[in-house]
């Protein structure tokens, strides 16, 4: 069974939460809350659980600054926020989960669901939260490095590595200016949302290319990358790629 905290300095929102666990999680055996991030601290290194659901917005310490404050991160976080449109591009380049407000029954359900299908350790993840952390600190959107989770373990990279990606089915293949590609079991949509404002354009259904990394286009549709690939735009999608690679 599982121990789970609830951090968040809204009473509402905490018995709005506990309410819905105690609904759709009955997995979930115990649950603590904490409307104080400070006293939340003490909280999490006495009850030690493993799932912790952390607000990100509260005024006296927000949930970013209370990660910082723990020596290690023991236990798995599902993030809740009502907006937050920076925070939540970091968790995504951190391939961490999160919940917006108003929280939904059932995205609640297949969050915690995630939360248990996981083969890793909440060790493992440390390097992810650390990530989250260095993203949230950067001073550019254009320094964060998206996370990559494979069954070797979690890769990290800046955008400008990633010269091309191309979906296969529910699965990613990941090519690089600095390294053999990696295949990674999400699909291009996904990342095509993440990548979305980092100069990256969708050229055809399974193809997703770093517009920094077009050596040449020709007007029937070829692009040429870094790497000496070759990849044709569709046809339908033509005019709009050559104009955003001509105003690149």
């Amino acid at each position: 069974m599982i121990k789970a905290i609830i951090i968040d300095d809204e009473p509402a929102a905490v018995n709005t939460l506990k309410l819905m666990l105690e609904r759709y999680v009955p997995e979930i055996s115990q649950i603590k809350t904490s409307n104080d991030p400070v006293k939340a601290i003490q909280l999490i290194k006495s009850f030690k659980p493993q799932l912790v659901f952390l607000d990100i917005q509260m005024p006296a310490m927000n949930g970013f600054e209370l990660l910082k404050k723990l020596p290690e991160i023991q236990f798995n976080i599902i993030f809740t926020t009502a907006h937050h449109k920076y925070a939540i591009e970091a968790l995504r380049f951190s391939a961490l989960d999160y919940l917006m407000k108003p929280i939904d029954g059932d995205e609640l359900r297949q969050s915690v669901d995630r939360f248990m299908a996981r083969t890793v350790v909440a060790l493992s993840q440390q390097s992810q939260y650390q990530n989250l952390l260095n993203n949230i600190g950067a001073k550019d959107r254009k320094d964060f490095k998206l996370a990559l989770p494979t069954s070797e373990g979690t890769y990290f990279f800046n955008p400008e590595e990633i010269i091309r990606l191309e979906g296969e089915i529910n699965y990613t293949w990941f090519h690089f200016s600095n390294r053999k590609p990696l295949l990674i079991s999400k699909t291009l949509k996904e990342y095509e949302d993440i990548l979305n404002d980092h100069g990256f354009l969708r050229i055809h259904k399974s193809h997703l290319i770093n517009k920094v990394h077009v050596v040449n286009y020709t007007q029937n549709g070829t692009l040429t990358l870094s790497d000496r690939s070759q990849v044709d735009i569709s046809r339908r999608r033509k005019e709009i790629i050559l104009e955003a690679l001509r105003t690149r």
